[in-house]
């Protein structure tokens, strides 16, 4: 006999949270479209508005622009570092340096956008978890904001 999969427990979170939660996870997708800010603005500007209403959703919304920041500073070394070097052996040698220069930085350029990319899938997942209704961290981030709000929340009176 064939047992049929259980359906998801109901979320504590109002729909309305969880929508809000999701779009939060959602923003990254406005980084390729406002010249990779506007998904920080939006995450943030969730957090901030939300800070004192919901705090699954200011966590949602911080847990978002942690992991946008972080996966910034992480393209921007990356792609940054052998860039700056490729430039600089360039000019050292004269500009013969760009034929060993130049291929491995477009490799670097597209191991960037890989990174970028990869990143944005994995916050539409979040996106779609925490829409369904299921609980959502972001790894090494996930705990990490957890710990930070719950260190700068007030204590309950």
């Amino acid at each position: 006999m064939e047992t049929q999969p259980s359906a998801p427990a109901p979320s504590a979170h109002s729909n309305d949270d969880r929508t809000l939660a999701a779009l939060a996870h959602v923003s990254p997708i406005l980084n390729f479209v406002l010249g990779g800010v506007g998904g920080l603005l939006a995450a943030g500007a969730i957090w901030l508005i939300y800070k004192d209403k919901s705090k699954w959703v200011a966590f949602h919304g911080m847990q978002s622009l942690v992991f946008q920041l972080a996966q910034l500073i992480t393209v921007l070394i990356v792609v940054g570092v052998p860039w700056a070097i490729g430039f600089a052996f360039s000019f050292i040698t004269l500009g013969f340096g760009a034929l060993l220069a130049v291929p491995i930085m477009i490799v670097v350029m597209f191991i960037g956008l890989a990174l970028l990319f990869a990143g944005l899938v994995y916050s539409l997942y979040g996106a779609y978890q925490i829409y369904e209704g299921r609980e959502f961290k972001y790894k090494w981030v996930g705990d990490w904001v957890e710990q930070q709000m719950q260190s700068t929340s007030p204590p309950a009176a």
